[in-house]
C-alpha cells in the first residue's frame, strides 16, 4: 500500500514519528516527510538516521512549520499521499495552565491539517487521539475530544473516496517522550525514591509498536469518520512502579506518593457508554463509526433505532489488569528498556 507513496507525519520528531520511521524506512515507501516546528530535533533526527540507515536516509525529508499556521502546512502538502497527524500538546499539567495553547495546536491545528489535506487531494489522513478524550476532565483531553469532533465533521462533508479521514484513540505509550518510566529509571539510578501520584490509579499501557499497529489497522480498515480503539491491558501505578523497581534494582519500599497532578483522572476510558451503543467489535480493536444522521431531527419523532449494542464503557478499571510479572514482560519487549538494562552498568 505504501510502495512509492509519500507519507507526511505531523509532529514527526516525537516518539511516534521515530517509531514510524523505524518501521517504514527500510520498506519500498517512496518518501517520509517529517513536519514539525523544532529545528534542533529535526537536525538531531537527520544525523541519527543518516548514521543508522545511510542507504535509506535520503527518503526522509524535513519540513519546518507549525500546524497552527495553515500556509506552512500547505507548503509541506504537495504530492503527499497519506498523513499520520501526530502533532499535539500532550502534557496534561501544562495544558491545564495554558488551555488556549492546547486549543490552538490540538483543535485549530487539526483543522488546518485537514483543510490542507483535502485541498491537496491527500488520500488518507489518520488523526492520533488519546483515552483522555473520552469523558474529558482536563484541558488536554477536552482539546483532543474537540480534535476528534473536527475530524469526524470533516469526514462527513468531504468525499471519502478522495480524502478518507479517521481517528485512532489509545492509552499511555510506555517510554514515550515525557512519560513516567524513564523518570523512574533515572530516579533509581540517582538513589532517589521514585515518585508516584496515586498507587491505586490505573492506566492503559501499550508500546510504541502497538501504537503504530493501531494506526496501520485504521489505515487499512477504517472508514470515513471512524474512531478506532485498541483493546489494551492496564495496570495500577503501584504495579508499574514495582515492576520498574524489580527490573532496575529500585527499592519497592522507597516509593514516594506525591498526590494527583493538575487535571489527572484515577482511571482512563477508551470507549464511552454512549460510543458503545454503536461500537463494532473487531477482535483486538473496537470501531466507532461516525454518526451519519443529518440535522433533520423532526423525523426521529416518528422513527428511530431502539436497538443498542450490549457493550458497556471500556476503561482501565474493567480491562485486563496486569500483575507485576505481566507488566515486566510487556516492558521487556521494549527496545528502550532493553537498551537501558544493557547500559545500566555504564551509568
Amino acid at each position: 500500500m505504501f510502495k512509492n507513496k509519500t507519507l507526511l507525519i505531523t509532529g514527526g520528531t516525537g516518539s511516534f514519528g521515530n517509531a514510524v520511521l523505524n518501521r517504514f524506512l527500510k520498506t519500498d515507501i517512496g518518501e517520509i516527510r517529517i513536519f514539525s516546528r523544532d529545528e534542533k530535533k529535526q537536525d538531531d533526527m537527520r544525523h541519527e538516521y543518516q548514521a543508522k540507515y545511510p542507504q535509506y536516509a535520503h527518503k526522509i525529508k524535513f519540513y519546518i512549520g507549525n500546524v497552527r499556521d495553515l500556509q506552512s502546512v500547505k507548503n509541506a502538502m504537495h504530492g503527499v499521499d497519506y498523513i499520520f497527524h501526530a502533532a499535539a500538546l500532550k502534557q496534561v499539567p501544562s495544558c491545564e495552565f495554558f488551555p488556549i495553547e492546547a486549543v490552538k495546536t490540538n483543535v485549530l491545528g487539526t483543522e488546518n491539517v485537514l483543510t490542507a489535506a483535502i485541498e491537496a487531494g491527500v488520500k488518507k489522513v489518520i488523526c492520533l487521539s488519546t483515552d483522555k478524550a473520552a469523558y474529558p476532565v482536563n484541558a488536554m483531553g477536552t482539546s483532543k475530544a474537540m480534535m476528534e469532533k473536527v475530524a469526524v465533521a470533516k469526514a462527513r462533508t468531504v468525499d471519502g473516496n478522495k480524502t478518507m479521514i479517521c481517528c485512532t484513540r489509545y492509552g499511555n505509550v510506555m517510554c514515550s517522550r515525557g512519560s513516567v518510566i524513564p523518570l523512574w529509571i533515572d530516579q533509581i539510578r540517582k538513589g532517589e525514591p521514585i515518585t508516584v501520584t496515586d498507587l491505586n490509579m490505573t492506566r492503559f499501557i501499550m508500546s510504541l509498536e502497538e501504537a503504530v499497529d493501531l494506526v496501520l489497522f485504521a489505515f487499512e480498515n477504517g472508514a470515513a469518520g471512524d474512531i478506532l480503539v485498541q483493546k489494551a491491558p492496564a495496570c495500577t501505578i503501584k504495579t508499574q512502579a514495582e515492576a520498574v523497581c524489580e527490573l532496575f534494582g529500585g527499592n519497592k519500599e522507597n516509593i514516594k506518593v506525591i498526590g494527583i497532578r493538575h487535571g489527572e483522572k484515577m482511571y482512563e476510558t477508551l470507549l464511552t457508554n454512549e460510543e458503545c451503543a454503536n461500537a463494532i467489535d473487531m477482535g483486538d480493536f473496537y470501531r466507532v463509526p461516525a454518526d451519519k444522521r443529518d440535522l433533520n431531527y423532526d423525523k426521529y419523532f416518528n422513527s428511530g433505532n431502539i436497538e443498542r449494542n450490549p457493550l458497556t464503557e471500556f476503561n482501565s478499571n474493567n480491562t485486563e489488569l496486569l500483575d507485576i510479572e505481566g507488566v515486566k514482560k510487556k516492558m521487556l519487549e521494549l527496545k528502550y528498556i532493553q537498551d537501558e538494562l544493557n547500559n545500566k552498568g555504564d551509568k
